[in-house]
């Protein structure tokens, strides 16, 4: 669809939402001259579409009242990126909203034009994504319902949960306000009571989960978005420096990602800087790269891993020696 009928379609939108909008703001909106924008209107005007202006401070343009834009009128990447979001769901939430993403693009495919229905087809057959998750979902479904419920009707939840650095699970009371996908885990964020604060919590790790009848009320200022970007959990506490051989400068590259900040030697090495959250995180990150990498710092991240490899070394050299 060209720039001009998006534009026109935008248009209607636009003043379906609000009547007596001013030519100078629509046109801003648009991106377009006033001049345009009243060329836009002689075409609406052909087209049938009803469009008349009041003067005077409070006049502007406006649609006759009563009509309403047909629905459904997208673009082909408008009707891509809805097919796009309902996989997406039914990736990331399986059965528990598996239906109701199916039952929509069955409902696009009988509503869209030929041309947005071919559009979509195509992004079905050829952008795919998967392998999002690292859980089992179907494991999952239940606790994820439950929770999903809690923090729609603003119910308490007793949990049994299983940190990875503790050896028995804890019995906590949570205020469930949010749940959240990340790195291929479903997260349940809340006020826990047991630790008189804002928690993250892995879905997996739950052992035990009540629905309870106590509500409560959350916090009006609460921003799920700002939150994840500034949670301590999340946040790297340790910064780690490693020399990449020169032979390995494209296995740095691939993994610019992973890295802070990347500095290139002389000698064609590379030295990569990089957060974590724990040192043994660090460790692994470092030994995942074996013998093209040196630890530069921290010390004590150094000693980890010298210490993880001799105990690797002696386990290998043990089974070869048939000890």
């Amino acid at each position: 669809m060209s720039n001009t009928a998006t534009r026109l379609i935008n248009l209607i939108m636009l003043l379906q939402r609000q009547p007596n909008q001013k030519a100078a703001q629509l046109a801003t909106e648009l991106g377009v001259s006033v001049r345009t924008l009243h060329r836009y209107f002689a075409m609406l005007d052909e087209m049938g579409i009803p469009v008349y202006s009041e003067r005077g401070p409070y006049g502007g343009f406006s649609l006759v009242k009563g009509y309403r834009m047909p629905p459904l009128v997208l673009t082909p990447q408008e009707a891509v990126a809805v097919y796009l979001g309902a996989s997406l769901v039914e990736e990331t939430w399986g059965e528990l909203y598996r239906a109701a993403a199916r039952g929509a693009l069955a409902k696009l495919d009988n509503l869209l034009p030929d041309e947005q229905r071919q559009e979509a087809a195509w992004a079905r057959r050829t952008l795919v994504a998967t392998g999002m998750q690292r859980a089992d979902l179907d494991a999952l479904a239940p606790s994820l319902e439950t929770l999903r419920l809690a923090a729609r009707q603003y119910r308490r939840v007793r949990i049994h949960y299983q940190s990875q650095n503790q050896p028995e699970s804890t019995q906590r009371d949570l205020d469930p306000y949010a749940l959240a996908h990340r790195w291929g885990w479903w997260y349940v964020i809340g006020f826990c009571h047991l630790r008189q604060a804002m928690r993250t919590f892995r879905v997996d790790r739950i052992q035990t989960l009540e629905l309870l009848e106590t509500r409560f009320d959350p916090p009006i200022d609460f921003d799920l978005r700002a939150y994840l970007a500034h949670e301590p959990q999340a946040l790297p506490r340790i910064t780690a420096r490693m020399r990449f051989a020169p032979h390995a400068a494209r296995v740095v590259l691939e993994g610019r990602s992973y890295w802070d900040s990347i500095t290139e030697q002389a000698d064609g090495s590379s030295i990569v800087s990089f957060g974590a959250p724990t040192l043994e995180w660090a460790a692994s990150t470092a030994l995942a790269y074996g013998p093209l990498v040196e630890v530069l710092d921290p010390p004590e991240l150094r000693r980890m891993v010298t210490g993880w490899a001799h105990m690797v070394l002696e386990k290998y050299a043990c089974k070869e020696v048939g000890i």
